[in-house]
């Protein structure tokens, strides 16, 4: 049994013995018509994260003004390392218990993960679990990943050629850089790039636990004779695998190794939540699952 499925099936028991004895308590209410919205990350513990954070929280904010919104970190790594720093955060199931005992009702999940991979389905698994259960929060419903469906898919297209720097130069490669995975959805970063080159044959997307990975893409590079690349995260916050695997001193850093192979790095250090164009989709994701109510 994976860890993840292991503290879900523990929370849920928790939840199961500790909700008869809630529900007989003077202050305990039955939930009202109420919608909230949960944003869910997988965090990071560097400070660099809390600008790709705060501007989706923003936005979400400005989007939705009259729904309230509350976080939840389904890393037990980074919720451990903020909590030493003292900084308590929610997993989902923390979160999703809170609201429920505030009378929620309605809980629209909001994933924003990149893909719809091992992360974005223990989540759902985790709302699903829940809403079972059959206490508090009757309706819940989850919002898809980032690269969820040719629309989204389109719109990240845009989001992309957006977000590449004015200083960039045709015949100079930009390198795309996304955590990547085990799961088939790891896919979805083939199609992206697959459909970016139909714009700009000098666009690539690399994964650091994926195909295709930096050899992959450092084998295309000189296949086009490529002198220059632009660096930039594919990950939702420029955190742990950003500072170290992609622009890391160490000898095999994407920066390193494109450095040694004498083509030229010009590194771009931010998370693609922390342009609006991206986030703009996560929200339309939002709208989708709030409307199931």
């Amino acid at each position: 049994m994976t860890h993840p499925m292991r503290v879900l099936l523990i929370s849920l028991l928790i939840f199961a013995l500790w909700a008869p004895f809630s529900s007989a308590c003077p202050h305990h209410e039955e939930p009202t018509d109420k919608t909230g919205i949960l944003l869910v990350t997988f965090g990071s513990s560097y400070p660099q994260a809390r600008k790709a954070f705060d501007n989706i929280d923003k936005s979400v904010r400005a989007a939705f003004p009259d729904t309230e919104v509350r976080w939840a970190y389904t890393s037990r790594m980074v919720r451990s390392i903020m909590q030493e720093k003292g900084e308590a955060l929610d997993s989902p199931e923390q979160a999703l218990a809170k609201m429920a005992d505030e009378g929620f009702s309605h809980v629209a999940v909001q994933s924003l993960h990149m893909i719809p991979g091992h992360e974005y389905h223990y989540l759902v698994s985790a709302a699903r679990a829940y809403e079972s259960i059959g206490k508090g929060i009757s309706h819940i419903r989850v919002g898809m990943p980032l690269l969820a469906g040719q629309a989204a898919l389109d719109q990240t297209v845009e989001a992309v050629n957006a977000s590449i720097p004015d200083e960039r130069k045709t015949d100079e490669a930009v390198v795309l850089v996304g955590h990547g995975s085990g799961h088939p959805a790891n896919a979805s970063y083939a199609a992206l790039m697959w459909q970016l080159q139909l714009t700009d044959e000098n666009i690539f997307i690399g994964t650091i636990s994926g195909f295709p990975d930096m050899d992959d893409i450092l084998a295309r590079l000189r296949e086009n004779a490529i002198q220059k690349v632009w660096l930039m995260p594919f990950m939702s916050v420029a955190g742990d695998h950003v500072q170290n695997d992609m622009f890391g001193e160490d000898a095999d850093s994407w920066q390193s190794v494109f450095t040694e192979a004498g083509i030229a790095v010009e590194t771009v250090n931010k998370g693609v939540a922390e342009y609006d164009a991206y986030v703009e989709i996560w929200i339309q994701h939002l709208e989708d699952a709030l409307s199931g109510f």
